[in-house]
């Protein structure tokens, strides 16, 4: 898939958990641990708002975009 989920990278800049990250934004730490790993087939805008006001970064520090070779 050509979008990649960067959580981790964010909360390791933010010196964070996932199950902290997971409290804050009100979905289970194993939802979360399946966006991580990028086998979601989608977000709800409402939880990627509360991810990006929890770790204070925008969307596109979350989400990126490589083409497939």
């Amino acid at each position: 898939m050509p979008i990649i989920i960067n959580v981790d990278v964010m909360l390791a800049k933010r010196k964070m958990q996932s199950k902290e990250l997971a409290e804050i934004v009100g979905i289970t730490t194993a939802n979360l641990s399946i966006l991580k790993t990028g086998k979601a087939r989608g977000i709800r805008f409402d939880t990627l708002e509360a991810i990006c006001k929890a770790l204070d970064c925008q969307p596109g520090d979350i989400l990126e975009y490589v083409a497939e070779q």
